[in-house]
Parts: structure tokens; C-alpha cells; sequence
């Protein structure tokens, strides 16, 4: 299974080796159907301890570091391993896109052919 990867703002830097994270989304309420901000807060491994508060960070999950620590700060060779797997998804899904519409025109003119026949 892979590994989540979420992006927040650094909260605090207070412990050694350690951040808070506050990662924010936006949802759909379910009965005003209006849209809303939730934020969590992560506690996160900062080995390098490099990040100070306000800083914009992604953070990864990884095995227990410790009771509460499940995440880790993603270093920038982290992000640019990510961002270059991404590329190289999207540059597979398009590919496979296109020819999954290949195949479907190839059908439809099959079929069109076959209709004009009778």
C-alpha cells in the first residue's frame, strides 16, 4: 500500500526532532451542502530540523516513531522522487487513455460498418 502524503503548515517547532503539522481541507457539508474548511494537526519527525513555523511542508507516513509520531517531514530529495513517479504516472495514464480511445473509435467503426451493411 502506499504511502499518504499530505501538505500543511509547520504549527510548532517546540520539540526536538519533532513538528506540528496542521494540514487543512475542504469538504461539502452534509446538510448545507456549503463548503467548509477542517484542519488536523500532525505531529511529524523533523531528523534534520530544518523547518520553522509558518513553513509549508509535505509530510509522509511512516512506521511509529514514537506514541504519537506516524509522519515524517519529506526532505527535497523525498519531494523530487515524488514529483518525478508522478510525471511518469501521468505520462502511463495518458497513454493508456489514448489507447483505450483508439479502441473504442477502431469498435465504433465496426459497428458502423456492420449497420451499413444490413
Amino acid at each position: 500500500m502506499p504511502k499518504r502524503i499530505l501538505q500543511g503548515t509547520v504549527t510548532s517547532t517546540a520539540n526536538a526532532n519533532t513538528v506540528t503539522v496542521s494540514v487543512e481541507r475542504r469538504m461539502k457539508h452534509p446538510v448545507l451542502q456549503k463548503t467548509i474548511k477542517k484542519s488536523k494537526k500532525y505531529r511529524a519527525h523533523d531528523e534534520a530540523g530544518n523547518v520553522s513555523v509558518g513553513d509549508f511542508v509535505f509530510i509522509q507516513e511512516c512506521a511509529p516513531k514514537s506514541k504519537t509520531k506516524r509522519w515524517e517531514v519529506m526532505t527535497q530529495d523525498m519531494i523530487e522522487a515524488f514529483n518525478r513517479q508522478r510525471e511518469e504516472n501521468a505520462k502511463i495514464q495518458q497513454k493508456l487513455d489514448e489507447e483505450r480511445h483508439a479502441q473504442h473509435e477502431r469498435e465504433r467503426a465496426e459497428r458502423e460498418a456492420a449497420e451499413a451493411a444490413h
